[in-house]
């Protein structure tokens, strides 16, 4: 995005471990042991992506190319920003495979919208769908036993990227294997017959599609159709070939056809509960997959790079032209008149600051939306970012803070253009000129950056980059806080109450202790690992 030609390398991604601090207690003290031993490739089974003739022949095939046809060099793009809708498009999209269904998240959880996509992935294979699971071995907490009971279908084969040895403490291999396993695959995508793909910021779990009483994540996916699909799918191929991705059933005692049969009584017994309700609903009310199948589904079609990680990242082994920071740097000519930005961990690091200070100063207005602190799930991350933000300020950008709302709230349950009617933002898109936008996992940080994966799409849409200008200029003092400087020089937070503004003086939702506690961790050498 800078007006040179140096990559744009300020850019966490995923959030960091859950036991962080035995990761850097491993990193301060030199406790890093040489690599566990992990069992041999060589036996893995070789699979690719469905082929074009093959996908062609399927219902999504047949009923998909008179659209393509009639765009040619564009991709089609459907924004999915209801959590609800973004859950149900999933499953919809499991139902309408005949051939492939090949699934990359970052985290799966065991909850009610975890069980009942592993029950429509289980589904898809009873049908003769082939399914290939790749998943983040730093998300499946809890899971082991039902991921074992996919990989025991026929049709269905897992896959586990820098996997742990360790099932029950998985934090030790930070300290036995701590280069490998800081490493993580951040990207998400759900592709059927090699025809249809989704992918954007969202994980599998009920934070994720807004069925949960705790934190909720307002995020933003995109369907695709069109020649970006067979871009997905080729980058899924390499992830599922690299050398980080191991057959669950390495690590897995084999399971049996009844522990299967759990997650389908697992499954039937949450769709009889009143908290899913409202998810059995969306499935039968969405119109999604029927009116695309009818070719009535009104699709962005635009000009759509996918931008992804050469997977050697996971092992650090990637070449500069293989990572996807410098391929947005490439591909994102320098901006002349604005930016939006959203990310909900934003580690610019003293390089990103610079570079948004050259753009403010050569005229171009930036704007950033990211998570306040009360809002994040990862303090130390607002303690990477929130050290820069006088430095951005006075270089005259502006900054908002999404502000944590209660699920019960009236804001909390009206929907945003940032995605979904959640109290934590976890989105990941920025525009450029009203002209361009990006889409994916990636975070403005370093760990993004740096050290996890990540895919997305970069989209020539007028349309969708426009809409979130509109939404910066119209949503975000409706839940969010804008940040100012006083007077003195310091930071203030302006938040907007029906007819009157709160000024706050100290950080929203923070206590004596817990500022202190960010002002500890900004000053550790962690950054890079944000």
């Amino acid at each position: 995005m800078r007006a040179h030609t140096e990559p744009l390398n300020f850019c966490k991604s995923a959030r960091l471990p859950a036991h962080w601090l035995a990761m850097l207690f491993a990193l301060l003290t030199g406790g890093l042991a040489g690599c566990s031993s992990l069992p041999s490739l060589t036996t893995r089974p070789e699979s690719m992506a469905l082929g074009q003739d093959e996908a062609q022949n399927t219902r999504l095939g047949k009923a998909l190319q008179p659209l393509v046809s009639s765009h040619p060099g564009e991709s089609g793009i459907y924004p999915l920003d209801n959590p609800r809708d973004a859950f149900a498009a999933r499953v919809l999209l499991a139902n309408a495979a005949e051939r492939t269904l090949d699934v990359q998240y970052y985290i799966w959880r065991g909850d009610t919208t975890g069980t009942l996509l592993m029950q429509a992935l289980l589904d898809a294979a009873e049908r003769g769908v082939r399914v290939r699971l790749l998943l983040d071995d730093n998300g499946t907490s809890g899971i082991d036993r039902e991921l074992a009971a996919l990989d025991s279908h026929a049709n269905i084969e897992v896959r586990l990227f820098n996997p742990f040895r360790t099932r029950s403490a998985k934090w030790t291999g930070f300290i036995t294997d701590f280069k490998r396993s800081n490493r993580r695959m951040h990207n998400k995508s759900f592709t059927a017959d090699n025809r249809a793909s989704i992918i954007g910021g969202r994980n599998v779990g009920d934070a994720y599609f807004g069925a949960t009483d705790g934190v909720l994540f307002a995020d933003l996916d995109v369907i695709s159709v069109g020649p970006v699909v067979s871009d997905v799918s080729s980058s899924f191929d390499r992830y599922w070939a690299s050398e980080s991705a191991y057959a669950v059933n390495d690590f897995l005692p084999k399971a049996d056809a009844a522990e299967r049969e759990a997650i389908g009584a697992a499954a039937t017994s949450i769709e009889h509960n009143s908290k899913a309700n409202a998810y059995v609903t969306a499935l039968k009310n969405l119109p999604f997959i029927s009116k695309l199948l009818d070719g009535e589904l009104e699709l962005i079609w635009a000009s759509t790079r996918m931008v992804s990680d050469d997977p050697a990242k996971g092992l650090g082994k990637a070449a500069p032209d293989g990572l996807l920071i410098n391929r947005i740097s490439n591909i994102l000519v320098a901006p002349t008149h604005h930016v939006e930005l959203v990310s909900p961990y934003f580690v610019p690091t003293k390089v990103g600051v610079d570079a948004f200070s050259e753009l403010s100063q050569s005229g171009v207005k930036v704007r950033v939306l990211t998570n306040a602190f009360e809002a994040t799930d990862v303090p130390a991350v607002h303690a990477g970012y929130a050290k820069s933000r006088k430095d951005l300020l006075n270089a005259g950008i502006e900054i908002y803070e999404v502000r944590r709302l209660a699920p019960t709230s009236k804001q909390a349950k009206g929907r945003n253009s940032f995605g979904s009617n959640g109290s934590s933002l976890h989105a990941k898109t920025f525009a450029v000129d009203g002209s361009r936008v990006f889409v994916g996992s990636f975070n403005f940080d370093p760990r993004s950056a740096n050290l996890n994966t990540e895919l997305g799409f970069v989209i020539d849409s007028p349309h969708l980059a426009q809409r979130m200008q509109v939404a910066f200029d119209r949503d975000l003092r409706q839940f969010a806080y804008q940040l100012k400087l006083d007077e003195q020089g310091n930071i203030i937070w302006l938040e907007q109450d029906a007819d009157r503004q709160i000024i706050h003086t100290k950080e929203p939702g923070s206590s004596v202790w817990s500022r202190s506690m960010v002002g500890f961790l900004s000053i550790l050498p962690i950054d890079w690992m944000l």
